[in-house]
């Protein structure tokens, strides 16, 4: 029987207030996940962040370099906003990014045909607002959580609601017999291989249109 994957995703880091105690979290539950990081906070001081998600066995992509909504930008721009993204994760952590998620997740015909990696969307539950309390992110989270699923998440920094949500996620999932995967092992075991320029917002990874349907 096929097992039951899942990929949690994180936005925004990485910093040390919030994306290491989601790391702790992630090695006490045995989880991997994909963390899209933003290339301007990548510095010498976080680098070490970046070695802790590789040995921990989870994936680093693109958040672009300084999170601008890309349809405003010029082509040389966007190349510039990944570019220089793919080289600071590369200095740190010794690896290129496979995916790369849009800010604000925006895009056009131009991001699509611009930015060489596979546009990564998600299922997200607005952790990214103060407003929205803990138990509302765990309730949301558990609620979209199915087999094949991308699922949207926030380390900025001082995101404690995040974490604290976590703590309840993490088992609740895993009792309901999920396992954590990145995004490159969700497509890897679905069969997929998904391409550049393909003008799909992956929140699923059998997806075939370009947006997934709201949930």
């Amino acid at each position: 029987m096929r097992r039951r994957i899942l990929a949690l995703t994180f936005d925004d880091g990485p910093n040390l207030n919030t994306t290491l105690p989601v790391l702790e979290l992630l090695a006490e539950f045995r989880a991997a996940a994909s963390f899209f990081v933003v290339g301007e906070h990548i510095t010498a001081e976080i680098a070490p962040v970046l070695q802790q998600m590789r040995r921990q066995g989870c994936e680093i992509c693109s958040h672009a370099f300084s999170h601008p909504a890309l349809p405003q930008l010029s082509q040389t721009e966007m190349l510039s906003e990944h570019s220089r993204t793919a080289a600071r994760i590369q200095k740190a952590a010794g690896v290129q990014p496979r995916f790369f998620r849009p800010p604000y997740l925006a895009v056009s015909d131009a991001v699509f045909e611009t930015i060489p990696l596979p546009m990564i969307g998600g299922y997200g539950v607005r952790d990214f607002d103060d407003a929205v309390s803990a138990d509302a992110r765990t309730a949301g989270v558990l609620r979209l959580a199915a087999d094949g699923r991308i699922i949207l998440l926030h380390d900025a920094e001082g995101n404690v609601q995040t974490v604290e949500a976590l703590r309840t996620i993490l088992p609740a999932l895993r009792g309901e017999g999920f396992v954590f995967v990145t995004v490159s092992q969700l497509f890897a075991e679905k069969g997929i291989t998904p391409l550049p320029h393909a003008k799909i917002l992956y929140s699923y990874a059998e997806q075939t249109e370009q947006y997934a349907p709201d949930l």
